[in-house]
């Protein structure tokens, strides 16, 4: 019965071998001949495949191997095969049912080696060519030969595995497998496969029954008393740093989570957390693998004679290859990321992402893209709404509750610790200045159009207003958005502030009133609001000057200037001191309300102050020389008058009024001079620069900017900054002598004209006598007056007032000469360029100073 089923047996594979050389398209047309050595050759391949148990070493996956064929096709440079090959794939796995092939894959692997071994063959199919795997028992080798026989063949034809066998008396090779896997087992209290299944217990954090975690040598180990070779212990050890790194790395996550949300955790943090998770769910799978085939595990010392499915120490490190370098990456991350969060974390991981291993690069690709999402959310709300969503503060940009004048300069600023390395320093300056400004127009102007503005950029940029529509990786993607939107938003702002809030007209009407640049209104004001600022500055009422004030404006051109701008110019008295007099305490201020008050904050208008009182106090200066002028002038004095006088007395009243005159010129020339240089060499010129700026503005920033700029040249060119407060005390010291001089001058000429009165009564008719004689009666009853003498007293008097006036006309001189010189020296040594040029014009005064002749 059994050599009916042998026959049986051979018949079908020699009808099998026959069908296959017959359907071979490149073997000869002709029948072929049973005989042939081809023939014979291709049945023993045929007998020696079909009667061996081929094991695979790869898991069971029909779609998988099938891909491998045909990428090798590919590869090799048969595409059309390749295609063939799929095509046929699809018919042949969506075959089911009764006729069908149930175990497709093992179909697929039986080709896939055959072809395999005819590769490596390079010649022609011989049977002296081994495959692999394909090694036979005795049992087999047995049957073999008798379906040889059956064959009609001779085993002593066959030089393959029965020779190599027969060769082999006393199956000396299997006996020597055997005392060398006895030897092993005496040296090794363990077996390999023990180990192994450890070893996949402590890569997930578990101890197994011989590898524990010794929190000593902080690490899993394999005890001493437990009997391995050395290098087993070794490897061991090295394959257990991947359980070390996955503690690690979970014991952060956990760590993580059991303390979110906070705040040094926050949305950053838990999305490192989430994409570490993710990469540790692949790691699961690649244990679950490796511990499905640990099942199925042999001795090693049958590894060469069994099946590729063995798992091994030596092929676990070859699986471990690859997750331990990503394991490794995220312990190092998961260290230098414990104290760290928001973009400071983001950066910090960025820069381990600059790496040439592809390997490495994707993997860090693959976690910034879920790590660094929440911080792109964060800028796209921020650029394209002004909203700053950052409940724990991990964005690069802080912001804190001020005062509504104060949004822009203080109420957000960059956080430098939390902006990440990929995005530059100037890219987070215009993401700062996009979302100020759009809070800016929300806030202080009350404006919606920024909108608008907002939608256009995004469109323009190519993005949606949506969330997610920006990630790692899109740096380019993030400038565009960035620039496009601030090009927008910051001209939409300049636009409300230019047209809705007229800032150009406020800085002209602060120039025209607190810079003193309307000539006719400030005429008007000083000679309204004179007599009133004479008096004590604690007699003087506020609600007074502003009627005065009112009364300037209404006599002057600024009458037809808009009331909005007239209504916020208003009188301001300064602090002031038992002493002080109005003209030391009066000021004019302006009311900048928001938004204007963002750009004229309190400190600009306290400088603005500073300016206002300098300028007053020289348009003071001149307006006591004019008032001195009117008094000096030829025909106001009659020299007629004083005919009866001594010749003495004459020429000393002579010589007085030209000493008075001369120092006049001098100190006039001086104070036009320079008032000329303030009112057009400073104002008139740093004004038409900041007019210039303002047009080319392209921010609030520009703006803000080019009026420092403004006002810091009018500090400078005026005398007023930091480095020339020497020269300006001595500026004040001349101001103060020339008005002493005007109150010299009014002593002068009011005893002149009381002198010019008495003189002239022999003059003055009868009938008119006795109503001068009243009046000069009223004048002698004055505290002071000497009009009440008689002639020779009157003379004597007259001798000595002139007398004394010379002398303080002369020490005012010598004082002013001394002043005008120390001042005039400090100028070369002044930084600003255009103070040279101040030198150039004062240097006159020095003639005026010096042809002065002393009494």
């Amino acid at each position: 019965m059994e050599e009916e089923d042998d026959q049986k047996v051979a018949d079908l594979i020699k009808e099998l071998v026959l069908r296959l050389l017959s359907q071979n398209p490149t073997s000869d047309p002709h029948p072929i001949d049973p005989n042939s050595s081809d023939f014979r050759n291709s049945l023993r391949y045929a007998v020696r495949i079909l009667s061996s148990r081929m094991t695979p070493s790869i898991a069971p996956d029909a779609a998988a191997i099938a891909e491998s064929i045909k990428r090798r096709l590919a590869t090799q440079g048969k595409s059309s095969e390749a295609l063939t090959f799929a095509e046929l794939f699809t018919k042949f796995a969506s075959k089911s049912g009764p006729g069908s092939v149930n175990n497709k894959w093992a179909v697929l692997y039986l080709l896939k080696i055959i072809a395999e071994d005819r590769k490596a063959s390079k010649a022609q199919l011989d049977s002296s060519l081994l495959l692999p795997n394909l090694a036979l028992s005795d049992t087999e080798l047995g049957n073999s030969s008798r379906v040889f026989r059956r064959l009609g063949t001779k085993e002593k034809g066959w030089r393959n595995g029965v020779v190599l066998v027969s060769k082999d008396p006393g199956n000396r090779r299997e006996i020597a497998f055997r005392e060398f896997a006895n030897l092993i087992k005496e040296e090794n209290e363990v077996c390999e496969e023990v180990l192994v299944r450890d070893v996949l217990y402590a890569c997930q954090g578990i101890d197994g029954k011989y590898v524990k975690f010794d929190k000593n040598a902080d690490g899993y180990v394999l005890p001493d008393s437990v009997k391995v070779p050395r290098a087993t212990r070794v490897m061991v050890r090295k394959l257990c740093e991947l359980g070390w790194l996955f503690r690690k790395v979970t014991g952060y996550i956990t760590e993580s989570m059991d303390r979110f949300p906070a705040k040094d955790v926050g949305t950053v943090g838990q999305a490192f957390c989430a994409a570490l998770q993710d990469e540790l769910s692949e790691y699961y799978k690649l244990l679950a693998v490796l511990e499905g085939q640990s099942m199925n595990s042999i001795p090693l010392v049958l590894e060469k004679v069994c099946s590729d499915n063995y798992l091994s120490l030596r092929r676990l490190s070859v699986w471990f290859a690859e997750p331990t370098v990503k394991m490794r990456l995220m312990a190092v991350l998961v260290d230098k990321c414990r104290v760290l969060r928001g973009g400071a974390m983001a950066g910090a991981i960025h820069l381990h992402a600059q790496h040439g291993d592809p390997l490495v690069h994707e993997f860090m690709r693959r976690l910034l893209q879920r790590v660094c999402s929440p911080l792109f959310e964060m800028v796209r709300s921020w650029v394209l709404e002004g909203e700053l969503e950052d409940i724990f503060a991990e964005y690069f940009i802080v912001g804190q509750p001020v005062k509504v004048e104060s949004l822009w300069r203080d109420g957000y600023r960059l956080h430098a610790g939390m902006l990440p390395s990929f995005i530059s320093q100037s890219l987070a300056q215009r993401i700062l200045r996009t979302g100020k400004s759009i809070n800016f127009l929300r806030v202080c102007c009350e404006d919606r159009g920024w909108a608008d503005a907002a939608t256009e950029a995004a469109t323009a940029a190519g993005m949606t207003t949506r969330r997610g529509g920006l990630g790692y990786g899109e740096t380019d993607s993030l400038e565009t958005l960035v620039n496009e939107a601030a090009k927008r938003i910051d001209k939409h702002l300049l636009e409300v502030m230019y047209k809705q809030y007229k800032f150009k007209e406020h800085c002209l009407a602060i120039k025209r009133y607190l810079l003193l640049g309307q000539g006719d209104f400030v005429q008007y004001l000083m000679d309204i609001v004179g007599p009133e600022l004479s008096e004590p500055a604690n007699t003087i009422s506020t609600f007074k000057l502003a009627g005065l004030l009112e009364t300037a404006i209404r006599s002057s051109n600024a009458q037809y200037d808009d009331r909005d701008i007239l209504d916020r110019l208003r009188v301001k008295m300064m602090p002031h001191e038992t002493g002080d007099i109005g003209w030391d305490v009066f000021s004019l201020e302006y009311d900048a309300r928001v938004p204007l008050d963002t750009v004229f904050t309190e400190s600009v208008m306290a400088m603005y102050l500073i300016i206002f009182n300098f300028l007053w106090k020289l348009r003071r200066v001149e307006h006591a020389l004019i008032g001195a002028w009117k008094i000096m002038k030829p025909n106001c004095i009659t020299s007629h008058s004083f005919t009866k006088l001594q010749r003495a007395v004459k020429f000393q009243l002579l010589s007085t009024l030209r000493r008075c005159q001369v120092l006049w010129d001098g100190m006039n020339h001086f104070v036009t001079n320079l008032q000329y240089y303030i009112m057009f060499e400073v104002l008139e010129v740093s004004w038409s620069e900041f007019s210039g700026e303002m047009e080319v503005a392209r921010d609030l920033d520009d703006l803000l900017a080019a009026h420092e700029k403004y006002l810091h040249s009018i500090v400078e060119k005026s005398l007023l900054g930091e480095r020339s407060q020497t020269l300006c005390k001595s500026l004040f010291v001349l101001f103060d002598l020339i008005l002493r001089f005007r109150s010299h001058t009014d002593r002068l000429y009011e005893g002149i004209c009381e002198l010019q009165a008495r003189t002239t009564e022999s003059s003055i008719p009868s009938q008119d006598k006795s109503k001068s004689r009243r009046q000069l009666s009223d004048k002698a009853s004055k505290p002071g007056s000497w009009i009440g003498d008689g002639r020779k007293a009157l003379t004597q008097r007259a001798s000595e007032f002139f007398r004394n006036m010379g002398q303080d006309l002369d020490a005012i001189a010598k004082e002013y000469s001394s002043l005008l010189e120390g001042f005039l020296s400090q100028l070369p040594v002044q930084q600003h360029v255009d103070l040279k040029f101040l030198l150039f014009r004062l240097d006159f005064t020095e003639f005026y100073s010096s042809s002065v002749p002393s009494l």
